[in-house]
């Protein structure tokens, strides 16, 4: 709903609905409540309605007459009448239920949130940790109204300034506030989210550890002959796929053929949430011969024990990182980027490692550009062995 001055002028000539809608709503700027009605017809007139607020918190609207009627100083007289008789009716109504805005911010996390966010995000348990972990403290108390825009911005900054975290992981805590508020709004909850564009920090955060060819030797020579024998297949399956860890980790048998040396990622499993084609490279392929399980049903990487998938392999790649000599800065994520390097300097384009990689947005895979511009820059040397030192080169006739 565009809010808007009511000169004159756009009097005159605004108010129209666009071709591209079938009505819209312009709000009168300094008048809450009080809009103009425009519809997508020839003979639909503008029209004066007010909107407010029932005992239940939801909005009711009054038609109060048309432009031609009604001037706009004729419209917020008519506004603040139905208004004060509006209240009025209302404090004689029976105490009911308390507006829905007046619900606190942990009641709707638990009773609305988190069930949907269950059904649409598989990272939903990641949201409510940090909502339990920071947000909760400070607002889990108050009505979804009566979460300030001001205290968190105030919060938001003092993650960084007080609470050391950095300004990446403050940031996602202010856009996981404003998602839930926006569905707050959406769910008709608030008539506005009150957190719409707080500026985030935005700052730089990526981090990329790139193996060199001795650390990757190194690495497979300690996969190869680690005690625990799953995991590290699971780990040289990462190094040769480029394949995220949850990805891997919750890979089943079906969704790989192996003749045709591909597996097929379900939309379930996806980041993107799109099915995704993971070409099977000989390394690949010998993992999952090593395994000694084709044909079996169920997942690919299942402890020995338990049958099920692994929950954690961190402890596990903290001792390979050790006995392979490997900085404790790699993470094992750092594995998908030591692949998307070997493609971009063994001469793949960007494209190729973007479709490899399911990157939903190329804009991702832009970061390995710099290996590109360093692959060509070694092929623009091989032209140099044709120009002798220290000379003028001839001209090529």
């Amino acid at each position: 709903m565009p809010v808007v001055n009511f000169t004159p002028a756009f009097m005159a000539t605004g108010l129209v609905c666009p071709s591209d809608k079938k009505k819209i709503e312009y709000s009168v700027a300094d008048e809450p409540g009080l809009f103009v009605e425009c519809r997508d017809s020839a003979t639909a007139i503008p029209t004066w309605y007010l909107r407010l607020k029932n005992g239940k918190g939801t909005n009711v609207y009054r038609k109060l007459g048309t432009v031609r009627t009604l001037s706009l100083i004729q419209a917020r007289k008519i506004a603040k009448q139905v208004r004060a008789e509006h209240f009025a009716t209302r404090s004689l109504e029976p105490k009911g239920d308390a507006p829905k805005s007046e619900m606190t911010l942990q009641t709707f996390v638990t009773e609305h949130y988190m069930p949907h966010a269950r059904m649409h995000k598989r990272t939903a348990d990641k949201d409510l940790g940090m909502f339990n972990h920071r947000i909760a403290k400070r607002f889990g108390h108050l009505g979804l109204q009566a979460i300030s825009r001001h205290d968190v911005q105030v919060f938001h900054n003092e993650l960084v300034q007080k609470s050391g975290v950095s300004p990446a992981t403050a940031d996602h805590h202010l856009k996981l506030m404003r998602r839930m508020l926006n569905l707050a709004v959406q769910w008709e909850f608030l008539e506005k989210n009150q957190l719409a564009r707080i500026a985030c920090f935005n700052q730089e955060n990526q981090l990329e550890n790139y193996l060199d060819s001795d650390s990757v030797q190194r690495l497979v020579a300690v996969l190869k002959s680690h005690p625990k024998k799953v995991i590290a297949l699971l780990l040289m399956f990462l190094l040769s796929t480029g394949a995220r860890k949850a990805s891997a980790m919750n890979a089943k048998w079906e969704d790989v053929d192996i003749a045709n040396r591909v597996w097929r990622i379900p939309a379930s499993a996806s980041k993107s949430k799109k099915i995704a084609t993971v070409p099977l490279n000989l390394s690949a392929v010998w993992v999952l011969e090593t395994l000694h399980t084709e044909g079996a049903k169920g997942y690919i990487f299942v402890h020995d024990r338990t049958k099920k998938p692994y929950s954690g392999i961190e402890k596990t790649w903290y001792s390979v990182r050790k006995l392979a000599s490997i900085s404790d800065k790699v993470r094992i994520h750092d594995l998908r980027h030591t692949y998307a390097s070997m493609l971009v300097t063994g001469g793949r384009s960007l494209y190729e490692v973007q479709t490899i990689l399911s990157h939903s947005d190329p804009k991702i895979t832009m970061r390995y550009a710099h290996l590109s511009t360093k692959t060509l820059q070694e092929a623009a040397g091989a032209a140099s062995v044709l120009l002798a030192p220290n000379t003028t080169p001839a001209l090529v006739q």
